[in-house]
């Protein structure tokens, strides 16, 4: 970990000072956004008043993320309509949420999906009701509808003043290295097939269908970085793969990272189609907001925003939970509970909650993140090497590079665009990088990365007419070596009590749109048995 100064550098030295360095246009307006800390921060604090009223609801879904929305849609599949999903932010999506200017949609989060394979049964049948996945949603090679289909080029990576195709630079690589990088593709390529002792995949999304042969799972014990070394990777284009693709997924160091879970993120899904590679991603100038507004629809106005959940008490016969709707306290009685937000938060809100549960749940840490929209007016100036793709990678920075939002749009011939730019704040402790997101003014982080995206775009200042900046103190949760089959993770995922259930991307140990989508729709079913039950 870098010290809390050496971060600061990263930003930038103008950053540090909040202004525009000297004979630079000045900072282009814009807002200092991110998720509802004053209220969330409530729950430290307390002072809540008293329960104003009480409504009964048959099943109460606390979180309006991808996992809270996917239990929605699952009972509402099951015809049960008896149920309210409670969000704390303004808008349900979680980190699937989206913002829209007059000229196009753009992300805040999440921002494509890969071709789901057959084992991620319930992506398939969401993409098809939805109409993306056209045909059998069982197929090998199902047909997807174009329009989400990621317009090619899909990616490039800057290196060296140039660009390349792809995600591994090319240009100026010696022939062993090169043999390496080979080597390394062909090897994730053997895991996707292998299958452990027990005849499952060794990586399968949902992580849960994957192999318990105990020879993979000692994996866990080890980072990705030592993993790499120890099967005589040492290119160093390799490493950094890697490093960026647990930047990426995980907000990780991959020196931090579980070996099992970067393996995972490279081995994990095979899907295919007919009309596409098998590495095309679907996305939408939005992100993944499409796939959480599909999975919304199910639950229409029962979606209640604004509502910070601060006490849940377990009765014989109900779940009472009392929620914070604007200046009032609203008791809901529910006869089930499906806590669909992140777990660190569960133990301030359930004073009676299992002291094995607890240290499960707050045993996991969060990385902190960082995104910002640049609004162009027009596409700025381009270095040599690849045309311009829809992710465009950024090789020795310490962004991750930023999302093209009308790169889908490419047959429209829109004047301007807007970039998505990303950054996992991995190099500091995480709850470092939250004290910076919130000390450290826009000024700051808007002018160090201009200075960054200026390095790659000389024109990019004067084309921003807006720089909104958005922090996520607890983004995901961080798969750590030992957390995912060796310390508390599998506690939260097997618990079970009559009235609460759990559904989050937490209890897969890592934050992806499949796992999410899983455990929401598991927790949904367990649900619905004691629906029959009853």
């Amino acid at each position: 970990m870098t010290s809390r100064r050496e971060f600061l550098y990263t930003v930038g030295a103008a950053a540090l000072a909040g202004c525009a360095p000297a004979g630079k246009l000045p900072l282009p307006p814009g807002e200092l956004l991110g998720m509802n800390q004053a209220l969330g921060h409530r729950l430290r604090d307390g002072n809540f008043p008293a329960p104003a009223e009480t409504r009964k609801t048959g099943v109460l879904i606390v979180g309006g993320g991808i996992s809270g929305l996917s239990a929605a849609w699952k009972l509402a599949q099951a015809a049960v309509d008896d149920f309210h999903v409670l969000e704390m932010e303004s808008e349900a999506g979680g980190n699937s949420r989206a913002g829209q200017s007059p000229l196009v949609a753009y992300p805040w989060g999440a921002h494509y999906l890969p071709l789901p394979s057959q084992d991620s049964v319930l992506v398939r049948e969401l993409l098809a009701e939805l109409g993306v996945l056209q045909g059998d949603p069982a197929a090998l090679k199902p047909t997807y509808d174009e329009r989400y289909l990621c317009a090619t080029p899909q990616e490039r990576v800057y290196r060296n003043g140039l660009w390349d195709e792809g995600l591994l630079p090319q240009r100026g690589i010696d022939a062993a290295e090169l043999a390496q990088q080979k080597r390394f593709h062909e090897r994730m390529d053997e895991l996707k097939r292998a299958k452990g002792r027990d005849g499952r995949r060794l990586f399968a999304i949902p992580m849960a269908l994957s192999s318990r042969d105990p020879e993979w799972l000692a994996l866990d014990r080890i980072s990705f970085a030592q993993w790499l070394t120890d099967n005589g990777f040492t290119a160093p284009t390799v490493h950094w793969l890697a490093n960026y693709a647990c930047r990426d997924d995980y907000g990780t160091a991959y020196g931090q990272v579980s070996a099992w879970a970067g393996l995972h993120y490279f081995a994990c899904r095979n899907g295919e189609a007919d009309n596409a590679a098998g590495d095309t991603v679907l996305t939408a100038p939005e992100g993944n907001a499409w796939l959480a507004r599909g999975l919304a629809k199910k639950a229409g106005d029962r979606v209640l925003t604004g509502a910070l959940v601060w006490r849940i008490e377990a009765g014989k016969s109900n779940v009472a939970v009392d929620v914070l709707l604007g200046a009032k306290t609203v008791r809901f009685e529910a006869r089930q509970l499906i806590w669909a937000s992140p777990a660190f938060v569960l133990p301030r809100v359930w004073p009676a909650m299992p002291g094995d549960l607890k240290a499960a749940a707050l045993a996991g840490d969060y990385a902190p993140w960082l995104t910002a929209n640049l609004h162009l007016a027009d596409l700025p100036e381009e270095r040599h090497g690849a045309p311009a793709a829809w992710d465009n990678v950024f090789y020795d920075s310490p962004g991750l590079g930023y999302v093209s939002a009308t790169h889908q749009l490419i047959r429209r011939h829109l004047s301007g665009t807007v970039f998505t730019y990303y950054r996992a704040l991995h190099d500091v402790t995480p709850a470092e990088g939250r004290r910076l997101l919130i000390e450290t003014p826009r000024a700051a982080w808007g002018e160090g990365i201009l200075a960054e995206l200026e390095r790659v775009h000389p024109d990019i200042r004067k084309l921003t007419t807006r720089l909104d900046v958005f922090r996520n103190g607890h983004a995901m949760r961080r798969p750590v070596p030992g957390s995912l089959f060796y310390g508390q993770r599998e506690k939260m995922a097997n618990f079970e009590i009559p009235r609460i259930t759990l559904a989050h991307a937490d209890l897969s140990g890592f934050s992806l749109f499949e796992e999410a989508q899983y455990r929401g729709v598991l927790a949904a079913e367990r649900v619905l048995r004691r629906y029959v039950a009853r």
